[in-house]
């Protein structure tokens, strides 16, 4: 289970004289995540991706407590990303090998000495997720779904119970979007991520709309996606 309590995140921010002033990204923020599917709504810089970045410590609260199945981010924060994996908007974010294939084995690295059995391993996910035949192609001659989808079996191959997304669809013709909903659903984790695409938000359990760095609404997706609406007209 994630457990925020009282979380705040605050930065600094340079004024054009030199000066500096805080700026409060999230405020005070109460929250237990147990639902299978969470989603995030909201405008942007509403504090979405904050939000999900304090979820596996890539981001620290300035004040306040992340606890993940008991784990402080703030002590704890390679445990956590054990337990919690990220999937960035953007796959070229987090794919750093040339290949599909050795993208996933990087992953395994830690989880597989044997070079052999991890790419045996690396190779078995991929046909998993309808993937083997780009296993040794460039990242950069796939299609954005298909670098999305690949992201995705790089987080799964550590067998997180939690996956966290920023916007996995956005980048995403409809196909693809359809592609990555189906793997969301398929997933025997928790998964918990924001979007600006209504459909895939009533896709969730559990909707939370976030305003100004704070959670406005927390229920069901209909009434969730309601409220959202009225704030932004």
């Amino acid at each position: 289970m994630i457990q925020l309590t009282g979380v705040t995140v605050a930065v600094p921010v340079l004024n054009a004289d030199g000066t500096e002033h805080t700026r409060t990204l999230l405020h005070d923020l109460d929250l237990s995540l147990t639902e299978p599917r969470i989603a995030l709504i909201g405008a942007n810089g509403s504090g979405k991706s904050t939000l999900l970045r304090l979820l596996n410590g890539l981001l620290t609260p300035s004040a306040g407590q992340v606890l993940v199945d008991g784990l402080d981010t703030r002590r704890r924060a390679r445990q956590v990303r054990q337990r919690v994996g990220f999937v960035f908007t953007d796959p070229l974010s987090q794919l750093v090998m040339s290949t599909p294939l050795e993208d996933v084995e990087l992953s395994l690295r830690r989880l597989i000495t044997d070079r052999r059995a991890r790419r045996a391993r690396a190779m078995e996910l991929l046909d998993a997720r309808g993937l083997g035949h780009l296993a040794h192609q460039s990242i950069y001659d796939l299609s954005g779904g298909e670098r999305q989808l690949v992201a995705l079996t790089t987080v799964l191959a550590v067998e997180p119970r939690v996956v966290v997304a920023d916007e996995p669809t956005t980048l995403l013709d409809l196909r693809n979007r359809e592609a990555m909903r189906r793997a969301f659903a398929a997933l025997p984790q928790q998964v918990i991520y924001s979007t600006h695409d209504l459909e895939v938000a009533r896709d969730a359990d559990r909707v939370l709309v976030i305003d100004d760095g704070r959670v406005v609404f927390d229920g069901h997706p209909e009434p969730a996606i309601t409220h959202y609406r009225g704030r932004m007209t």
